[in-house]
């Protein structure tokens, strides 16, 4: 049995990197944001993964920002750690270093551009998480990896490695989510990659989402979860459907790009994006700026200064 020292629970948000003016990582900065983000309904942080652009940063940076968030979260809220890469052997030395600075489990994305095997998809994860105590949180992207990993490869992790506890599926294939809930051993779950399809995967049996749009609305989706899981399906997709522009709004270019440009127009400064990543032009920020004023914003901007204890 996997004994987590923090609970992992539904509402992860998949936090952005925040940057400096001269484009360094700001610790400091993302400490205001961490307690904001978990004072605005987020159970726990996922760090350094897609959101936080995690292929722009060095090591040095990851376990800086690791260990930042850890020490200002505490016990409050789970702070999971994107470690994985497109190579094992490099990923066993992050998700180690990881487990030194004593974050409470570790996302692992599907290695991307390598183009590996179902085979090797299975060896690869169940060689980091061998290398690791840590609870261990599966990602499965295709679009951004190319590589799907299938029910089956999934299944079979679920079940021959204790602590592999669940799974991100971001695929939107959801004859391939449902065989995963369905088939999975007790305690494996399923958190939804999009946060469009936190209503229906849930229905189905799903526990939660790694979000990006709980960066504005977290309270909000938190209390679509709430109804979900207290089967009060009507009021949750009234409050599905309300939030689904936002929700595909933030995709409208490549992620993060759009949540960073909201965060620093609603006045939290994340800062700027590493290359090869671009700020959004004139036609997409008009676009943001109309969605934002659609929706209340969670997030506490009124002095970031204050966000930490």
């Amino acid at each position: 049995m996997v004994v987590q020292k923090v609970k992992i629970r539904r509402l992860l948000t998949a936090m952005v990197t925040t940057f400096s003016e001269n484009n360094e990582v700001d610790c400091e900065q993302a400490q205001r944001l961490a307690v904001a983000l978990i004072n605005s309904g987020s159970d726990g942080l996922v760090v350094t993964g897609t959101t936080g652009e995690n292929p722009t940063l060095f090591h040095e940076e990851n376990f800086m920002l690791w260990s930042a968030v850890k020490e200002v979260v505490g016990n409050r809220a789970a702070v999971i750690a994107g470690s994985g890469t497109n190579s094992t052997n490099e990923t066993i030395l992050l998700s180690r270093e990881a487990e030194k600075v004593g974050v409470d489990g570790l996302l692992l994305v599907v290695p991307y551009y390598n183009k590996p095997s179902q085979e090797g998809l299975y060896r690869h994860f169940r060689a980091v998480a061998e290398s690791t105590s840590l609870p261990c949180i599966l990602y499965n992207v295709p679009s951004r990896t190319v590589v799907n990993m299938t029910a089956e490869t999934t299944l079979r992790l679920a079940n021959d490695v204790p602590n592999i506890i669940g799974t991100k599926e971001a695929s939107s294939d959801f004859l391939q989510i449902d065989e995963i809930i369905k088939k999975a051993p007790k305690g494996f779950r399923v958190w939804s990659g999009n946060d469009s399809d936190i209503l229906r995967i849930m229905k189905m049996g799903g526990y939660g989402v790694i979000s990006v749009a709980s960066h504005l609305v977290g309270r909000q989706i938190k209390h679509m979860i709430e109804l979900i899981v207290n089967e009060d399906y009507r009021v949750a997709s009234r409050e599905n459907k309300r939030l689904m522009k936002l929700f595909k709004g933030l995709f409208v270019v490549t992620n993060p790009v759009a949540v960073k440009y909201c965060l620093n127009h609603v006045g939290f400064n994340v800062g700027g994006l590493r290359l090869p990543l671009v700020e959004a032009d004139t036609e997409i920020v008009n676009f943001l700026d109309n969605l934002l004023g659609d929706y209340v914003i969670d997030l506490p901007v009124v002095d970031v200064k204050t966000c930490l204890p």
